[in-house]
């Protein structure tokens, strides 16, 4: 068992947490049983597993799959774990994992119907929610633009509760060349933005066709030089009273809207 937080061996792995040290290795943390059962499903990409022995114990199995992957398992105490994780309360296990994105060109050969695209969202709580619920909702990728949240990092990564690897995202793209890829792809941009139409008036079938949803920024939108880069802008009504919607909330219905109407 690794019981000193302060060996040069955990020292560096708690660098993660930190922007500049991921860029700089391509790595990443994972935390948490959940994360890590979706991460069990491509083990090449888990580097080394950090876990206190009452993780062990309530999750034998996990461990075990880790164990048959020829995934490193190192049981640490709690103190350890700690110095490898940045909540108050952590989860038990932190596995040390490769970077994963892809390129647009490599989304565009799927010939995506559904995908999600972040334009400047800087919330980790809202980008991890976001690319679940594109996950939740069958989207074929996820697009993190310049000046979005890394999304390596530890709250993003928990947020998405695993969904991170069942599709494929983008980091850094450049707004204006990648939504010109997708339109000549064939996909129709929709940005959603208050100024827009409801989307209780959109026709099902314009929302069948393959399609982009552009959202932007928690605070103040989508900016006036990208909103015009969309084909058409969309709201989500407010029926009741509520002043208005969370950005992650906001993005789940407009892609629902959408799966709703190509899987029907």
């Amino acid at each position: 068992m690794i019981q000193d937080p302060s060996q040069a061996e955990i020292k560096g792995v708690a660098k993660l947490t930190k922007k500049e040290a991921r860029s700089e290795t391509g790595l990443f943390l994972l935390e948490g049983p959940q994360g890590l059962k979706e991460a069990l499903e491509r083990p090449k990409l888990i580097e080394k597993l950090f876990a206190t022995e009452s993780f062990e114990e309530k999750y034998s199995e996990l461990i075990s799959r880790a164990r048959d992957s020829r995934v490193s398992v190192n049981i640490v105490s709690e103190s350890v774990l700690k110095e490898l994780s940045d909540t108050t309360t952590p989860q038990g296990v932190v596995a040390v994992c490769q970077q994963f994105h892809v390129s647009i060109d490599d989304v565009l050969l799927s010939k995506p119907k559904l995908v999600a695209f972040l334009a400047q969202i800087r919330d980790p709580g809202n980008a991890g929610t976001v690319l679940r619920a594109a996950d939740a909702a069958g989207a074929d990728a996820a697009i993190f633009s310049k000046g979005s949240v890394d999304i390596y990092n530890p709250k993003v990564v928990r947020s998405t509760t695993g969904s991170m690897f069942h599709l494929p995202f983008v980091i850094d793209a450049d707004i204006p060349s990648s939504l010109e890829k997708f339109k000549q792809a064939g996909l129709a941009v929709l940005g959603a933005d208050v100024a827009g139409a409801s989307l209780a008036t959109i026709d099902s079938t314009e929302l069948a066709k393959p399609t982009l949803w552009l959202f932007g920024n928690e605070a103040w939108g989508l900016e006036p030089e990208v909103s015009a880069l969309a084909d058409k802008l969309v709201q989500v009504p407010i029926f009741g009273a509520a002043e208005s919607l969370n950005l992650a909330t906001a993005a789940s219905v407009c892609m629902y809207a959408s799966a709703f109407a190509q899987n029907s």
